[in-house]
């Protein structure tokens, strides 16, 4: 099964419009099997930025496909991403504007 995935595996990434399926180069299915070894489910969050950026430009330059389709169920399922986030979309805090971050500092000099 091992040299089945690493001859032909594909990954399974979850988005909210449902699962795609990812056909990556020899080498990255190497370290996809590496990065895969203790659980077969990992969530995108958890993975490192490293991982994450190769996902994300796997799933770029990648053909992604709803399900499989033209003979690709007979391909062995290296491991699979949840709930990966749009490209493009980098959720980023919302900021303070200058004004309640003045109204704060002057809230902390009065205080005793």
């Amino acid at each position: 099964m091992l040299i089945e995935k690493l001859a032909a595996g594909v990954v399974r990434v979850q988005t909210p419009l449902g699962p795609r399926y990812v056909m990556p180069s020899f080498l990255q299915r190497l370290y996809l099997l590496w990065m895969f070894r203790n659980f077969p489910i990992l969530p995108h969050a958890v993975l490192s930025t490293r991982q994450q950026r190769m996902i994300d430009r796997m799933c770029i330059e990648s053909v992604a496909s709803f399900a499989f389709a033209d003979g690709l169920d007979e391909l062995p399922v290296i491991g699979t991403i949840e709930h990966r986030p749009p490209v493009g979309s980098q959720t980023k805090p919302p900021r303070r504007s200058r004004e309640s971050e003045s109204s704060l500092a002057a809230e902390a000099r009065q205080r005793p």
